[in-house]
């Protein structure tokens, strides 16, 4: 029964997030208690109930798990527009979305903030001209002048919570800068993080001077996990042929790594008689492959989904270790358990979902073909057999989970990952480590090389399956319920013992059932104003063409139909946009159109830019003086005529929304 453990736990975090308020201490303590009392009640129930009494007590700890997880990476967030001065440590480097170069600061230091006022982390994207910067190197300590703002919140309610996100990060302050970055002091020695993090940046460099291109982009993406040489290009090819998961280090890469050091451990083991007579081979090259597994988790900067495989991969070896069996949903379970006790967010992200989901589902799957004895064909067929179940199986599983979250559906994903992933095996992983093991001899070009061949193929793979007719499909984004409601019956047939586990069906097909009738919101208003989207028989209309590109980027995508935003902005009906009713629906862009319009009337619903005062003329306002408190505001249809819902009447007040009238 331990496998449910994951599965109580996740309730217990879930139920925590999905809270309006933050839990009293009353609150935690009763929960608190409430674990205690369960245990104690397990003791004294039959075998019958006493599973029902501990599960209790797994989604009471979930829920204090990740409260207390919220509570210790609290820190600053500043709750204002700055402009001035700003320095710190460089420790990451990446890029955002338009392929700015972005910097992440620690130990930062901003003009008259206090330090307890100062974010613990920024981050700041570099604009304009960069020609004069210093070249940031990690450890370096840099100064600026750039304008930062607190993160963003959902760009419409039920979205995706960036504020949430950067709690958990300890991120206090997002922002760019146009001037050039200089150096304030030398790159810091003493820190082994930033050691670690110099090592990835040279080998990083490395890797793209003998693989240049988008080649390199993606040698150093599945070494190091920095993705900032790959051209946008080559990444929505990948996106569109359902590749992209081989740019994120995860479950395959570490298992393949890990893999392949294992068995070639074993091999060059027993070649060697007086090694292999006196020692257990098997476990020896079992905590060889553990080692080069940590150092792959190292170079990959340690991210979310990397810790995850790599707990995955440790519990495998482990189950080596004490002669259990390496893969089993016991060991997922514990893999699971431990990430959501080290991590309780990852939850709620896609990393964590379509990881488990897909570890889940080839375990299950592969188990009852061995336990039913089910022929998969001749032995020398079984390569081809277990990669084309292997990529069917994953496929499947994570699907209604990457649509969920990203909008798309890559109808010829099963061709490309049949066509890639073997090769990602075969050859690229493989030659990774050939080239770890020649680079003290100089002679890493020789693994590079192989590697980069691999890769080709990959791309042109991505290039090839993205140019056919009909090759992505998109689709509306889901309710908040549809994926927990999928999940917990998916798991239920997974791991329940008996004929009633067929009932878990019942739960994933009310869930699609939920999912194809959900209705987009008729109207949608951006988080300060800069921006208004109304859905109209073409398609959702935006009131500009152009600026708050990502905030419509986004709604365009949750649609389900995404376009340009210039297209999007020529469906904006000329006179205004038209509510049921016979309400107007006015956007005021810029001091200009706030200046010109005189006033409005009760039957208007006025969206500004800029403060005004329209509110005392009696019509509805919404400007970025009173979105502060409310979040981005989504305009529903119902029989009882318009309702506006915000982000706030969703996410309620949390540690990590900060709205204006809750600010000190």
């Amino acid at each position: 029964m331990f496998e449910w453990v994951p599965v109580a736990l996740a309730l217990g975090i879930g139920w925590y997030f999905s809270l309006r308020f933050e839990p009293s201490a009353l609150l935690l303590g009763g929960v608190f208690a409430g674990v205690f009392g369960a245990l104690m009640l397990a003791r004294y129930l039959g075998e019958a109930f006493a599973p029902l009494a501990l599960g209790m007590a797994a989604v009471a700890a979930g829920f204090l798990l990740a409260a207390h997880r919220a509570h210790d990476v609290a820190g600053p967030v500043i709750g204002w527009r700055y402009y001035g001065p700003v320095e710190g440590r460089v420790v990451n480097i990446d890029r955002s979305s338009s392929d700015a170069l972005r910097l992440t600061l620690d130990q930062v230091t901003l003009e008259r903030v206090s330090p307890a006022r100062t974010p613990t982390r920024v981050r700041i994207s570099l604009h304009g001209d960069q020609t004069a910067s210093v070249i940031p190197v990690p450890g370096l300590r840099v100064m600026t002048t750039g304008h930062l703002s607190p993160p963003g919140g959902p760009v419409e309610p039920g979205g995706f919570d960036f504020q949430r996100h950067a709690w958990f990060g300890q991120l206090g302050a997002v922002g760019y800068t146009r001037v050039p970055v200089l150096a304030s002091a030398p790159a810091s020695e003493g820190a082994a993080g930033l050691a670690v993090f110099r090592m990835r940046m040279a080998a990083s460099a490395r890797v793209q001077d003998i693989l240049p291109g988008d080649v390199g982009g993606v040698a150093v993406a599945v070494t190091t996990g920095a993705r900032s040489g790959i051209s946008q290009q080559a990444l929505e090819d990948l996106r569109a042929s359902n590749l992209a998961h081989l740019l994120a280090i995860s479950g395959l890469h570490m298992g393949l790594l890990s893999g392949f050091v294992f068995a070639l451990l074993r091999v060059v083991l027993s070649l060697i008689p007086a090694l292999a007579l006196r020692i257990n081979v098997k476990k020896t090259a079992a905590v060889g492959a553990l080692a080069a597994a940590s150092f792959y988790l190292a170079m990959s900067g340690g991210n979310v989904a990397t810790e995850r495989a790599y707990v995955m991969v440790a519990v495998a070896f482990g189950a080596i270790l004490i002669n259990r069996r390496a893969i089993s949903l016991r060991g997922v379970a514990i893999a699971a358990v431990i990430v959501l006790c080290l991590r309780p967010e990852a939850l709620l992200g896609p990393g964590f979902q379509m990881s488990f989901a897909a570890t889940t589902a080839l375990v299950a799957v592969f188990g009852w073909v061995r336990d039913a004895k089910i022929s998969t064909g001749p032995k020398w067929a079984a390569p081809v057999v277990g990669v084309l179940m292997s990529s069917g199986i994953a496929g499947l599983a994570t699907a209604p989970i990457g649509a969920a979250h990203f909008n798309a559906l890559a109808h010829y994903g099963l061709l490309a990952n049949l066509l890639s992933v073997p090769v990602m095996g075969a050859v690229v992983v493989p030659a990774s480590v050939v080239a770890a093991i020649l680079a003290p001899f100089g002679l890493d070009w020789i693994g590079l090389w192989l590697m980069g061949a691999g890769l080709q193929w990959i791309l042109s793979v991505g290039t090839f399956v993205a140019g056919l007719d009909g090759a992505r499909s998109f689709v509306p984004g889901p309710g908040a319920a549809v994926l927990p409601m999928m999940a917990l019956g998916s798991l239920f047939v997974i791991l329940w013992r008996g004929r009633l586990r067929t009932a878990g069906f019942v739960p994933v097909l009310a869930a699609f059932l939920l999912w194809f009738q959900a209705d987009r919101p008729l109207g949608l208003i951006a988080e300060n104003g800069a921006l208004v989207g109304l859905m109209t028989n073409e398609g959702r209309a935006l009131s500009k063409p152009k600026g708050a590109g990502f905030v419509a980027r986004n709604w365009l995508e949750n649609d389900g139909a995404p376009a340009d935003q210039e297209v999007a902005a020529a469906r904006w009906p000329a006179g205004g946009g038209q509510l049921p009713g016979g309400i107007s629906l006015v956007h005021l862009s810029g001091k200009k159109a706030v200046a010109a319009f005189s006033g409005c009337a009760p039957d208007e619903v006025v969206v500004a830019s800029l403060d005004t005062s329209l509110k005392e003329t009696g019509c509805t306002v919404f400007d970025p003086a009173y979105l502060q408190s409310t979040g981005a505001v989504a305009i529903h249809e119902t029989r009882d005529g318009l309702k506006f819902i915000s982000v706030r009447d969703l996410t309620g007040s949390r540690l990590w929304t900060h709205w204006k009238d809750e600010r000190g």
